[in-house]
C-alpha cells in the first residue's frame, strides 16, 4: 500500500515506474519489433533503455519536486493526464507524437477533437490519468537536505553517463530511430515537440515574405477553382485504377485529366501550405491567394476545414459563415462549399477570379459521418472512432464512400462552371496528404514523410477545363507546388517567379 508520507527519492522512483508501466508499451513494442531480441546486443539495448527510461524520468521528477511541491505536483498531474491522452491515440491510431502531430493538435477545431471521444478514451484518462493524480495530490513528500540532494543528483548523473557510455556501440541504432523513439517517450514526446512546434511556428510567422509584383496580361474573363482535398489518397480513386467504382461521375466527365502526385507532407498544415506556395520551402513566403489578391485578382476562400497559413483577403468564409446562408440537410456536409458560388462569381467586378474550396470530406476517424446517407454505396461501414475495432473492409468501405461523395461534389462544381458561358473556367483538385487505413497497422496520417507509407503521400491531382481545345502537358508525376504556377498561367498572370516547368497547361 502506498504511504501518505513518503521520501522524495522513493516517491519519484514510484512515479517513474508507474509512468514506465502505464505509458511505454508502444515505445518498447517498437524497440522489440526493430531489434533481434535473441542476440546479446538486442537484450542489452532493451535492458539499457528500460533502466535509462526509469532513471531519467525519476531524475527529472526529483529536480521538479526539489524546487518546490508547488512546481512538482502540478507538473506531474498534468503529465499523467496528458500521457493518458497521448498513449490512447498512440495505441488506437498508431500515431507518433512528433512535431508534425503537435501541429495537427493545435490546428484541430472543436468538431474534429470531439469526434475522437469514446468510452475507451474516457477509461484511459480515468484509469491511467485521474487515479494516479489523486494519489499525487494527496501524498505528503519528505524532501532531502541540500547535501543529500547534491549527492543524489551527482550519483544519478554518473550512473546515466555510465550506462550511455557502455552502450556507445548502439548509439547509431538509437540515432537512426531517434525520431520514432522520441515520439513515443512520455511525457517528453509532446513536451519537447510542443516547444519545437511553437518555436518554429514563431520563426515562420515573424513576417510574411512578399513575392515580386505581378501584372495581368489580358482582360479575358477567367475563373479558376482550386479544391483542396482532405486525406484523399489516389489509391482509392477508380480514376487511378481502383477496382471499386468510387468515381462514377468524374469517369464520365469529358475533358478531365488526372495525374500521379505526391504530397510534400503527411499533415494538413504543411500540405496546404505546399499547395499554396510557389516553391517547397519552410519559409513563410506570400501564399497564392494573398499574392493574387494583392495583385488585383478577385479571390474567394470557402472552407469547412482549417490549418491553412494566414489568408489575407476580403472574401473569406469559414464553415460557420457558410452555414448561415445555406438551407437543407446537405448544408451539414461539404456541399455547403458550393452554395451561392455562381452568384459570387457573377457578382465579381473583376475579370480574373480565384476560388479556393478547402474541404474536409475524407478526414477521419469518423469517415461515415462525412457524407449524406444516400452516398453510403459500399457496406457495411465502420461507425467507430476506434478504427482498430472495425474490420479493414468496414473501414475501407466508409472511406470509399467519402471518395464517392467527393466525386459528386467535384462533378456538381464542374456542372456549375459549365454554366458560366462568359468565363474560361477550370478546376484543380489536389489533396493535402493521403491516409492509412490499417495497412501495416497504421491509421490516418501524420507519420514523418521519411518513414510514411505511400498511402499517406500519394494523392490525386485532377484537372478539368471548360475549353475543350486546351490540353495539359504529359507530366508523369506532379508535386503540390505545380498548383501555384499552373494557376498563374491559366489566369494570365505575369510574374518574375513564374516557372513554366511547373505549369501543367500547354
Amino acid at each position: 500500500m502506498l504511504k501518505n508520507d513518503i521520501k522524495i527519492t522513493h516517491f519519484v522512483l514510484i512515479m517513474s515506474i508507474l509512468n514506465f508501466l502505464f505509458f511505454h508499451f508502444p515505445f518498447y513494442n517498437f524497440v522489440y519489433s526493430d531489434l533481434n531480441c535473441k542476440t546479446f546486443n538486442g537484450v542489452a539495448i532493451i535492458s539499457s533503455l528500460i533502466i535509462l527510461m526509469i532513471v531519467l524520468n525519476a531524475f527529472v521528477f526529483y529536480l521538479f519536486f526539489s524546487i518546490s511541491k508547488f512546481v512538482g505536483k502540478p507538473l506531474l498531474i498534468v503529465f499523467f493526464i496528458l500521457n493518458s491522452i497521448a498513449v490512447y491515440f498512440v495505441n488506437t491510431y498508431s500515431i507518433i507524437v512528433d512535431e508534425s502531430m503537435i501541429g495537427n493538435v493545435f490546428n484541430s477545431n472543436y468538431e474534429e477533437s470531439t469526434s475522437y471521444f469514446s468510452l475507451k478514451f474516457i477509461l484511459y484518462v480515468l484509469l491511467l490519468g485521474v487515479v494516479p493524480c489523486i494519489y499525487i495530490f494527496r501524498v505528503k513528500i519528505i524532501k532531502d537536505s541540500l547535501k543529500k540532494f547534491l549527492i543524489s543528483i551527482s550519483l544519478t548523473l554518473f550512473f546515466i553517463l555510465t550506462v550511455a557510455f557502455v552502450n556507445s556501440s548502439n548509439w547509431l541504432w538509437i540515432d537512426k530511430n531517434s525520431k520514432k523513439l522520441g515520439g513515443l517517450a512520455m511525457p517528453w514526446s509532446y513536451a519537447v515537440n510542443t516547444w519545437l512546434y511553437n518555436y518554429h511556428n514563431y520563426k515562420k510567422n515573424e513576417k510574411e515574405i512578399l513575392l515580386p509584383n505581378a501584372t495581368i496580361k489580358d482582360d479575358k474573363k477567367s475563373v479558376m477553382v482550386l479544391v483542396i482535398g482532405e486525406s484523399s489518397r489516389s489509391k482509392n480513386y477508380s480514376l487511378y485504377g481502383y477496382s471499386k467504382n468510387t468515381n462514377p461521375l468524374l469517369s464520365k466527365t469529358p475533358h478531365l485529366f488526372h495525374f500521379n502526385a505526391n504530397s510534400s507532407a503527411t499533415y494538413t498544415t504543411a500540405g496546404v501550405k505546399s499547395i499554396l506556395d510557389y516553391v517547397n520551402t519552410n519559409e513563410l513566403y506570400e501564399i497564392l491567394p494573398n499574392y493574387l489578391y494583392r495583385n488585383n485578382v478577385d479571390v474567394i476562400w470557402k472552407s469547412t476545414n482549417w490549418g491553412e497559413p494566414p489568408v489575407h483577403i476580403k472574401n473569406y468564409q469559414n464553415k460557420n459563415d457558410l452555414m448561415q446562408d445555406c438551407k437543407g440537410d446537405r448544408c451539414n456536409y461539404d456541399e455547403v462549399l458550393l452554395n451561392g458560388l455562381k452568384d459570387q462569381i457573377f457578382a465579381s467586378k473583376k475579370n480574373k477570379i480565384l476560388i479556393v474550396l478547402h474541404s474536409s470530406t475524407s478526414h477521419g476517424p469518423s469517415y461515415s459521418s462525412k457524407y449524406p446517407p444516400q452516398f453510403e454505396v459500399f457496406k457495411p461501414v465502420c461507425n467507430s472512432v476506434e478504427l482498430s475495432n472495425c474490420s479493414q473492409d468496414e473501414l475501407i468501405n466508409a472511406y470509399d464512400n467519402t471518395i464517392v461523395y467527393t466525386d459528386y461534389i467535384l462533378s456538381q462544381l464542374i456542372e456549375n462552371l459549365k454554366k458560366l458561358k462568359e468565363y474560361n473556367s477550370a478546376m484543380i483538385f489536389v489533396s493535402d496528404h493521403g491516409e492509412s487505413l490499417g495497412e501495416k497497422n497504421l491509421y490516418m496520417h501524420g507519420l514523418p514523410l521519411s518513414m510514411a507509407p505511400e498511402e499517406q503521400y500519394k494523392i490525386p491531382f485532377i484537372v478539368w477545363m471548360s475549353d475543350s481545345t486546351k490540353q495539359v502537358k504529359p507530366n508523369s508525376l506532379l508535386s503540390q507546388n505545380h498548383v501555384f504556377h499552373s494557376v498563374l498561367h491559366f489566369l494570365g498572370i505575369n510574374s518574375p517567379i513564374y516557372d513554366e516547368k511547373m505549369n501543367i497547361f500547354k
